[in-house]
């Protein structure tokens, strides 16, 4: 597998002179698995580059997009995914156990008059929803597991297993409350054990924590608690929040890989652009 970063920003882009090391993109990953396919997670605002990336490439013709959720940030730049225009590509949306309508219903507001002049049914691709719900997806020789995230109105982080390696993905997941359907905490850490790499929410600092609880969203020093509990190769700090600088992203993912110390996983704050090999 070789995973890219296109937005790693959480709650709203945030572009400026103070985010242009890790990027003001909202979420958008890209999974290139062993067989070529294609997998990308969410469609925030990232996923415009992504697009005219694989527009500018001429395929794959395929591409598989995985949602975690309905919230803004998450799906905000589908409208703007060249791939969903052109006749040439399919799109296959899966997003965990949901059905089929509520997944169309999660693109299709995106693209609903007046707050977007397109409309759904004027987009040129296939989009094609799944048959049935479902918590296990297999895609190549890829095994995709779905994992109930601790956030505001529910959503699905997921696990990628190819070929003896792993890859978790846990945005929008709140380590210090459970949210109806969430998973505690040491679960969470079951997931992640031994995990060639976990990319988790980490938006908060304990100051902000203090009004913020609730909001769906993990502290730095939760996600070290999960990182040191379950011991993946590498660790990656994400959803950054809107109103952490670049030099301030600096000062706490060291805060962050000083508090597991040496000999612990390799910790880092996701950049986007970055590629990752796992």
């Amino acid at each position: 597998m070789r995973i890219k970063v296109w937005g790693c920003r959480g709650s709203i882009p945030s572009p400026g002179g103070d985010t242009s090391k890790y990027g003001g993109n909202t979420t958008c990953i890209e999974v290139r698995l062993g067989d070529g396919s294609l997998v990308v997670i969410d469609a925030g605002s990232g996923i415009r580059n992504l697009g005219r990336e694989i527009t500018r490439q001429g395929g794959p013709e395929l591409i598989h997009l995985l949602l975690t959720h309905a919230h803004w940030d998450h799906l905000q730049g589908f409208p703007f995914f060249l791939p969903a225009y052109q006749k040439r590509f399919t799109l296959q949306v899966w997003g965990g156990p949901r059905s089929a309508s509520a997944l169309r219903s999660y693109l299709r507001q995106q693209l609903t008059p007046p707050f977007f002049p397109v409309k759904f049914s004027q987009l040129g691709a296939r989009i094609r929803f799944p048959a049935k719900p479902s918590s296990q997806i297999a895609i190549g020789g890829a095994r995709i597991r779905a994992i109930p995230l601790t956030h505001p109105d529910g959503g699905y982080g997921f696990k990628f297993s190819e070929e003896g390696k792993s890859f978790v993905f846990l945005t929008d997941n709140e380590l210090g409350f459970r949210h109806p359907g969430g998973l505690p905490a040491r679960r969470y850490a079951e997931v992640c054990r031994g995990a060639d790499l976990v990319l988790h929410d980490a938006q908060f600092t304990e100051e902000q924590y203090e009004l913020t609880r609730g909001w769906g969203h993990s502290t730095f020093q939760a996600a070290v608690e999960l990182c040191r509990a379950a011991g993946p190769k590498r660790f990656g700090l994400f959803h950054h929040d809107p109103q952490h600088s670049d030099a301030q992203l600096d000062r706490l993912a060291g805060d962050c890989r000083r508090a597991l110390g040496r000999g612990g996983p390799e910790c880092f704050a996701a950049v986007e652009g970055m590629e990752i090999p796992v």
